[in-house]
């Protein structure tokens, strides 16, 4: 679990994260939703210590992250998986290379044992016989298999997923979604990811904040979303007339629902 403090982080007169506070929890995908500009991506930096916060504090498990040593945090990191936007996989190194890249920095395990584990997580993503490829030839949902595989390959008990579709097709994008909340449900993670995708939202969306100007505006899950009356977030996930009219569907199915098991009722009395 990673709780979140009334943090606070500016740059110069600009306040960019302004006194949010919210718990991520184990096991579940806690999505951060926001417009360009809301705050969203200088959240997940300070999570990770790419940005130090002006105030506020962030405890993982317990143990306050702002308030650790570079040593301590080290030792942290080790526990942290990061998938990023572009996949960020060295084109010089093979597919087995990348992988190996974190167990080579933070363990002193065999070569034998670390290409066990390379396998193992390769065959985790559903990927096989591509440990001697190179990144050029894959495709973008085979390198972001690649890139989960890395971000898992030291255990990790947090997950960061920075923009997990970015430049992939719906279909391929639907396979990365599934994998994560399979990965996150599986091995019991802290997964934190920063999105735009409503394909997202909706589908492994358990835990979800929105950010506006700063501020945690909204907060609740996927089934929640639809039916929320923040003015301001339904203008951020309903602005094209097909959501809304798959709103204003969800809307009278569940009326329907809620009127039949009414009239149900009256039939039983």
């Amino acid at each position: 679990m990673i709780e979140i403090k009334d943090l606070k982080k500016g740059f110069g007169d600009r306040m960019v994260i302004n006194g949010v506070s919210a718990r991520l929890e184990a096991g579940k995908c806690n999505l951060i939703i926001g417009t360009s500009g809301s705050g969203k991506t200088v959240l997940m930096k300070c999570l990770v210590g790419l940005f130090e916060p002006d105030s506020g504090d962030i405890e993982y498990s317990g143990q306050s992250f702002t308030a650790m040593n570079e040593e301590e945090r080290k030792m942290l990191r080790q526990q942290i998986g990061m998938l990023f936007q572009g996949s960020a996989l060295f084109d010089s190194m093979t597919v087995e290379q990348n992988i190996t890249f974190p167990l080579d920095m933070f363990t002193e395990n065999t070569p034998e044992q670390k290409l066990s584990r390379v396998n193992e997580v390769l065959q985790r993503v559903n990927l096989k016989d591509v440990n001697d490829k190179f990144p050029a030839e894959l495709s973008g949902g085979m390198k972001k298999r690649v890139g989960i595989a890395r971000a898992i390959v030291l255990n990790p008990k947090y997950l960061f997923c920075d923009e997990p579709n970015s430049g992939l097709d719906p279909q391929t994008s639907l396979l990365i979604d599934k994998l994560i909340k399979e990965i996150t449900l599986e091995y019991n993670i802290t997964t934190v990811v920063n999105t735009h995708d409503m394909n997202s939202v909706m589908e492994i969306g358990d835990h979800i904040i929105y950010m506006y100007q700063g501020l945690k505006e909204w907060e609740g899950n996927n089934k929640e979303i639809i039916f929320n009356k923040n003015e301001k977030l339904n203008k951020f996930i309903f602005a094209s007339e097909f959501l809304q009219d798959a709103k204003d569907m969800r809307m009278l199915e569940a009326k329907g629902k809620i009127d039949n098991d009414r009239n149900m009722e009256d039939l039983l009395r």
